[in-house]
């Protein structure tokens, strides 16, 4: 087989992609995985995994590095490219990133997404001054500080919990009337006295002069409102990680890649899992299923 030739080329080293690299290089199968960042994706920066992968309380980057190893040890190929584009070349699929052109029978699609930003004055200036989107990295750096977390599914109340363990006060603003989040996760901020929470509310702009300062959101009624704050942390929901793709592979409103129940998508041999899908249900636990799924397929036509 020729050099840059695999069985299964898999675009993106996070949890889904390393998961499934690990089950088809357990086959026999000669596998490659492409990263442009640091691998373990969204992850990465998670102290403590909730729901944990396994029955051990693990961080995501111990999750992600024990995955690699694992990898590593099944000779699975990890190249530190960033992908371009994807062609279908009919037979092989052709993977083309900066330094060369890779090719296999299959590819699989985890590139993930990444946060999705408020895109309003002052995000960009306070970057790294104030605006953040890790608390886990970030949160010892606001001990008995007042911080503004926006957003109600579940990252947004997971990490205003993470928050409350170094802030004064946590305040979370949502556009909503309820949270999105799963029932737990309500019923931990309900139960923290450090969070308070403004509703039917979004977060207008961001001012301060060397640090943030305060923050002006605007309610429902029209009414505006500053709110002296240190920091903002804004979880808002994701953006998919496909700007490389072509235009045959299907996708839906928010640019999220669709497939088949099967996970393979439009373009036969290509397929797509974890948080770059569209339909995924965005649990950890979700990727590292949809990984095992499209791996035993794709497994069951090459061995």
């Amino acid at each position: 087989m020729a050099q840059n030739t695999y069985d299964v080329l898999i675009i993106g080293e996070g949890v889904s992609g390393l998961t499934a690299a690990h089950a088809l290089a357990q086959n026999s199968l000669r596998v490659a995985t492409l990263e442009a960042q640091l691998f373990g994706g969204l992850v990465i920066n998670v102290n403590e995994l909730e729901p944990a992968p396994d029955a051990r309380t693990v961080s995501g980057a111990e999750f992600a590095s024990e995955l690699m190893q694992a990898n590593a040890d099944l000779g699975v190929t990890s190249i530190q490219e960033a992908v371009t584009a994807l062609k279908n070349g009919g037979g092989l699929k052709q993977v083309m990133t900066g330094a060369a052109t890779y090719q296999a029978r299959h590819v699989i699609l985890a590139s993930g997404a990444r946060l999705r930003k408020l895109g309003i004055p002052g995000e960009t200036e306070f970057e790294g001054r104030g605006v953040s989107q890790c608390a886990d990295c970030d949160g010892p750096m606001y001990q008995n500080e007042d911080v503004v977390v926006v957003g109600g599914g579940d990252s947004a109340l997971q990490e205003a919990l993470v928050l409350a363990k170094f802030c004064r006060k946590v305040l979370l603003v949502h556009h909503g009337a309820r949270f999105r989040a799963q029932s737990h996760f309500v019923d931990q901020v309900a139960a923290n006295g450090k969070i308070s929470t403004v509703w039917n509310a979004a977060v207008e702009v961001i001012t301060g002069s060397k640090m943030v300062e305060r923050v002006g959101i605007k309610h429902a009624d029209g009414r505006a409102e500053e709110i002296p704050c240190a920091g903002l942390f804004a979880y808002v929901g994701l953006v998919p990680n496909a700007e490389f793709l072509s235009p045959e592979l299907m996708r839906d409103a928010a640019g999220f890649v669709m497939t088949r129940e099967t996970l393979e998508t439009a373009v036969p041999g290509v397929w797509a899992i974890g948080a770059l899908r569209s339909g995924c249900g965005g649990l950890l636990s979700d990727a590292i299923a949809e990984a095992r799924r499209a791996a035993q397929a794709i497994s069951a036509q090459l061995t």
